[in-house]
């Protein structure tokens, strides 16, 4: 789904895929399975939503919904059908994803273990007491981004994070798509920022960019939107009305203090979160009598409640490896690159900018992994960026910040995905409250527009 919110799994991002399809032929119709996944999957909720029906989204759930999908990628594929079997497993199994997937195992793994041990209860105390009634979502949409920036991931922000949210939801009464909203934008803002992310590596590297350079066009752009995303999460309205216990459970809360230490230090994900489960299930012995019997069944409980996204993870990796095998993701760059070049003829920087920005956007729509897409346009953007004669900052800046918006506006991207598992909401519920990513959109296409409206004027 998106391998710079795990862990970096390889020294060099940009040695995994290729640009251009397995055919020589290029063709959009390539992109039509993708499109028959969301006709079923958001088409199917959104009917049942306005026909009254609870929990409309979880009717259908998103691993049913793109079978058809996989189904037809492998009728419409030329090779033979051991061949096309054999690219979707290749896909399924590609590193990225198998990392997503033990990501999403062990934070189920943790959060049940948590709660079940009581350092849940304690974290919402703890914070409860600290922040605020009316400032606690803008704290944190701070937190996420914090952890974010430091760690480059915004699926190790979401899955060392989502648990303490889920006990302030259950204990203040919260609208979880609130929290959830919060929690997703900080992490974009993070990870999308932070230097050590993936995201950030292969956009640097395919644009031939100085990180320090990026860095710095990115925070223009970045920063301006998370003042304006916070000043609407302060003015929301959203009060806890809470009553903190005299006696707050330091000890219980310990797993938390650990994982956000261990994570900003730079250790594995993996680690963090098993460290996490063992140390949760220590405590819980300690002081709750937590038997072992027990720690083993919650450990099996949070595996299991991951197993859509689990599945739906593996299938979309297969779906996107046909895709790109089919040379979708190549026809969708090169008429993204056609159109661009009769845009604002006078006017090569916009015309590039906007192309860059399309480019990593759309494509990031078909692959719900925004490294992958990155790697994928990278050479279409370069050449857009030298046509346009726009600096690889800016550049890389772009590719950036436009697969990272889309990312966090996806029902089906990994962190969606995770925190509506996490939450016990719809992933539709979540992304409807992302508003980083919405302003951020805007910000960044305003500002750019401006940029380059001076540079034309100059000339």
């Amino acid at each position: 789904m998106t391998s710079k919110n795990s862990e970096s799994t390889s020294n060099n991002p940009l040695e995994h895929i290729k640009v251009t399809g397995h055919h020589s032929e290029q063709s959009l119709k390539s992109l039509l399975p993708f499109g028959v996944f969301l006709g079923l999957f958001l088409g199917t909720g959104i009917v049942l939503t306005l026909q009254g029906v609870e929990f409309a989204f979880y009717q259908l759930p998103a691993s049913i919904a793109i079978i058809p999908a996989i189904l037809l990628a492998v009728y419409m594929g030329r090779d033979s059908v051991n061949d096309k079997i054999s690219q979707f497993i290749q896909g399924a199994g590609h590193q990225n994803i198998i990392t997503m997937c033990i990501i999403y195992l062990l934070a189920g793994a943790f959060a049940t273990v948590a709660k079940a041990t009581g350092s849940v209860d304690a974290s919402v105390q703890l914070g409860l007491s600290i922040f605020p009634d009316y400032l606690l979502l803008p704290g944190l949409f701070l937190v996420a981004a914090f952890l974010a920036t430091a760690m480059g991931t915004s699926m190790g922000t979401i899955a060392a994070i989502a648990p303490i949210a889920l006990g302030f939801i259950e204990s203040a009464d919260v609208d979880a798509s609130l929290i959830a909203g919060c929690i997703i934008s900080g992490a974009i803002f993070g990870d999308n920022l932070s230097i050590i992310s993936d995201t950030t590596i292969a956009s640097t590297r395919s644009q031939g960019a100085h990180m320090k350079d990026k860095f710095r066009v990115n925070f223009k752009f970045a920063v301006p939107a998370a003042l304006i995303c916070l000043a609407i999460l302060a003015v929301n309205g959203v009060t806890i009305n809470h009553d903190v216990n005299q006696a707050l459970d330091v000890i219980g809360f310990l797993p938390y203090i650990v994982i956000l230490v261990l994570a900003l230090s730079g250790v594995n994900v993996f680690l963090v979160l098993l460290i996490g489960i063992v140390l949760a299930a220590a405590i819980g012995m300690v002081n709750n009598g937590y038997q072992l019997a027990s720690w083993v069944s919650d450990i099996n409980k949070g595996f299991a409640s991951m197993q859509d996204i689990f599945i739906l993870s593996l299938f979309i990796g297969g779906l996107s490896e046909l895709i790109k095998r089919q040379g979708g993701l190549s026809a969708l760059t090169k008429s993204i690159e056609r159109l661009t070049r009769k845009i604002s003829p006078n006017n090569k920087k916009r015309a590039a900018g906007i192309g860059i920005g399309a480019l990593a956007f759309c494509c990031n729509f078909f692959t719900a992994n925004n490294t992958v897409s990155i790697i994928v346009t990278g050479e279409t953007a370069k050449d857009l960026a030298q046509d346009g004669e726009l600096s690889p900052a800016h550049s890389a800046s772009l590719l950036d910040i436009f697969a990272c918006i889309n990312q966090g506006l996806l029902p089906y991207g990994a962190q969606a995905l995770l925190l509506g598992a996490t939450l016990k909401i719809s992933p539709i519920e979540v992304v409807a409250n992302a508003y980083y990513p919405m302003i951020l959109f805007v910000v960044a296409s305003f500002a750019f527009w401006r940029i380059t409206k001076q540079q034309s004027t100059k000339k």
